[in-house]
């Protein structure tokens, strides 16, 4: 079996009384689309901001490429490969959509800070961010204010700008939020493209792109993972029915 590019182990995390992880286990293979589900209030988003850096467990580790990231910030785990994107959008609105990739590209380079205006001119910068924005579908859409684009291209920014950044793992958490069916389907299939360029971990309440995209899905529910498999094993398991999917399934 192919090592694991990233691995949870006992992960637990207490906001006083309350555990939010409690023991957390899983892990995410080259090449698959690992889906992450459960109710509102699982700990999902708690779950991420530990991987990402932005929250540190009280217990367990997180392994990246075999690494141990503890003391590691979010920035330092962002330049290692985590690319994130969030549930809410955070592109930057008063910047066209390529100034947005742009800046993403600089960023990931290395280079000293420059001004966007120049920035613009560097063909080694700009070309990259305009690949970057054609494999998620937004060519002819460069010079657009990202303030106004629509919520799908918004979502397909956040996906060019975490490619700028050479990703080992996609985190994308709910990236179908707002989205109607169209939209749907259309970033379905992005994401499926995407796993050829990096695993992703997919946060997700969109059952139906959980269904068409994972290899596996764990199901969190109260900060625990209660079951781990296919899509068919997940479906079929009597306690996940309970806890989640219901008539869904």
């Amino acid at each position: 079996m192919t090592d694991p590019v990233l691995e949870i182990r006992k992960l637990t995390k207490r906001f006083g009384a309350l555990t939010v992880s409690d023991g957390i286990d899983f892990d995410l293979r080259p090449g698959e689309i690992h889906a992450l589900i459960g109710p509102n209030g699982a700990g999902k988003s708690t779950l991420i901001k530990q991987i990402c850096g932005e929250l540190h467990p009280d217990a367990g580790a997180i392994l990246f490429s075999g690494r141990d990231l503890a003391g590691e910030g979010s920035v330092a785990r962002a330049r290692r490969g985590l690319a994130r994107t969030f549930q809410v959008s955070s592109v930057a609105p008063e910047f066209t959509a390529l100034q947005n990739v742009v800046l993403a590209v600089q960023g990931a380079s290395g280079a000293t800070f420059r001004f966007l205006r120049p920035a613009l001119g560097d063909a080694a910068l700009t070309g990259p961010a305009r690949a970057f924005m054609e494999r998620v579908g937004l060519s002819g859409r460069e010079n657009v204010p990202a303030s106004i684009l629509s919520h799908g291209e918004r979502r397909r920014l956040e996906l060019a700008m975490a490619l700028a950044m050479e990703p080992r793992v996609f985190l994308l958490d709910e990236p179908m939020a707002g989205l109607g069916p169209e939209g749907s389907q259309e970033m379905t299939a992005i994401l499926s493209d995407l796993r050829h360029e990096a695993p992703i971990l997919l946060v997700e309440h969109d059952m139906d792109a959980v269904f068409t995209l994972a290899d596996r899905i764990s199901v969190l529910v109260y900060g625990r993972i209660i079951a781990t498999g296919t899509v068919d094993e997940i479906r079929a398991n009597a306690e996940v029915q309970s806890a989640y999917l219901g008539d869904d399934a």
